[in-house]
C-alpha cells in the first residue's frame, strides 16, 4: 500500500507554490523536498521517504543500469544533469544504506513506466481507499 500511495503523490511538489518546470527554467527546484515537507503533515515516513528519495533513485539507476540511462527522454536527461547526474560509486554505496532506498527505486521505475503515452490506468477514485488508510494510519500514530 505505501508504495502505491507514494507513487500517486511523488510529484506533488511540482504543484506547490515555489516550484515550476525545472528543466524549462534551467534550475533544480528540489520538488521532491518541497513535496515531502508538505506531505509529512499527512503521511508517515513509509510514504514520504521514497518520495524524498525518488530523484536520487533516478541518479542511482543511471549509475547502476546503463540500459536505464539509455531509455531516458531528452527532458529526463536534462533534469538529470540539473539534479547532479549519475551517482558516483561512493554515492551509490551510501544510497543503498538508506532506509527505504529499495522502495524509492521501485517508485522510480513506476514513474518511468507511467510516462507511456496512451497508457490506460485506473481512475484516481480506484486508489481512494489506499489513500484513506494511509491517512488514518498517520492520524493514529
Amino acid at each position: 500500500m505505501r508504495s502505491v500511495v507514494a507513487g500517486l503523490l511523488h510529484d506533488v511538489g511540482h504543484l506547490l507554490p515555489g516550484t515550476g518546470g525545472e528543466a524549462a527554467a534551467g534550475v533544480d527546484t528540489r520538488h521532491e523536498e518541497i513535496g515531502t515537507d508538505w506531505l509529512a503533515e499527512y503521511f508517515g515516513p513509509e510514504v514520504t521517504t521514497p518520495i524524498r528519495l525518488h530523484v536520487a533513485a533516478k541518479r542511482y539507476l543511471c549509475a547502476t543500469d546503463s540500459a536505464y540511462l539509455r531509455r531516458l527522454s531528452p527532458a529526463s536527461l536534462e533534469s538529470l544533469q540539473l539534479q547532479g547526474g549519475p551517482m558516483s560509486p561512493a554515492e551509490v554505496s551510501a544510497f543503498e544504506r538508506l532506509p527505504e532506498w529499495d522502495h524509492a527505486v521501485l517508485l522510480r521505475s513506476w514513474d518511468d513506466e507511467a510516462k507511456i503515452p496512451g497508457l490506460e490506468v485506473p481512475p484516481l477514485a480506484a486508489y481512494r481507499s489506499r489513500l484513506e488508510r494511509a491517512l488514518r494510519q498517520q492520524v493514529r500514530e
